[in-house]
């Protein structure tokens, strides 16, 4: 095993030992296997993945639902990128650790942001605001092993992560986005239809949002766009344009792929109750 693969192991198993710790509700009090209504299924009962995705009344692509990673579950799982998300058997999306890892090259990180990246994969992000208990931004949400659910109504898309309870609105009325934005988390959003894809508009980052384990960034002068498709029932495609003259030298794209979990809710998952971690890091 190489000191890379060494590296990612350790921050995986760092974020499952958070990822585990007692949720402030007891999962008996939770609606884990109430059915999710309106689910398509095979002749044999299991989720047809690859069923049309549901409408609204407007004909627009319902991307209500509560999704996870795309990626293929442990060594031996039952549970493939094809079926729906397991919540009792999740993992990270492969980009978690390093966003661009399908780039050639990877991300082009502007010179001052080299040796800070180099440092925080070196030190196996010790300062990760994940590991500090800080709300993630929606990039990190995507690939992290937590449940995100979608709420979408004709003028609003709300996206509820069961980590720490942090929501986000995307405004789908085409609303002009404000000229001087309190920096946040997860930024301001406004998006529009352009047929079957939702195009999300993105600015008012704070300076040094961790977007990956590896310590890249988003800052102020960010400018994200999602170009978001549900091609069918079971999948969510995520298409992301970074365009952050402070902290790249130029604009880069990804694919981040999620699946749907049926049967189940959110449960709390509250970072900072009986948190360990932080101790054991200094």
């Amino acid at each position: 095993m190489n000191l890379q693969t060494k590296s990612y192991v350790v921050r995986i198993a760092a974020l499952l030992i958070l990822s585990a710790l007692p949720a402030s509700t007891p999962l008996a009090a939770q609606w884990l296997h109430y059915p999710t209504a309106g689910v398509p299924r095979k002749a044999d009962g299991n989720v047809d993945m690859s069923a049309p995705a549901p409408r609204t009344a407007d004909g627009k692509p319902d991307l209500s639902g509560i999704w996870t990673t795309a990626e293929p579950n442990r060594k031996g799982s039952k549970n493939s990128a094809d079926a729906p998300g397991d919540p009792a058997d999740i993992t990270a999306s492969r980009q978690m650790a390093n966003l661009g890892v399908d780039l050639p090259g990877g991300l082009p990180y502007q010179p001052w942001l080299v040796p800070i990246v180099k440092e925080r994969t070196d030190n196996l992000a010790i300062d990760d605001p994940h590991i500090r208990c800080y709300p993630d931004n929606f990039l990190r949400a995507y690939g992290l092993p937590h449940l995100l659910r979608f709420v979408q109504t004709p003028n609003l898309l709300v996206v509820l992560d069961e980590m720490n309870a942090i929501y986000r609105q995307v405004f789908t009325d085409a609303r002009p986005l404000p000229k001087d934005p309190n920096p946040s988390f997860n930024g301001y959003s406004s998006a529009k239809w352009s047929g079957d894809t939702l195009i999300i508009d993105t600015i008012g980052f704070r300076d040094d949002t961790w977007i990956d384990w590896n310590g890249s960034v988003l800052t102020q002068a960010a400018r994200v766009e999602e170009q978001m498709r549900r091609p069918d029932f079971g999948h969510l495609m995520v298409q992301v344009t970074v365009d952050d003259p402070k902290a790249y030298t130029k604009p880069w794209t990804v694919t981040l792929k999620e699946r749907i979990v049926v049967d189940t809710d959110l449960i709390d998952e509250i970072c900072l109750e009986n948190e360990q971690s932080l101790k054991h890091l200094k």
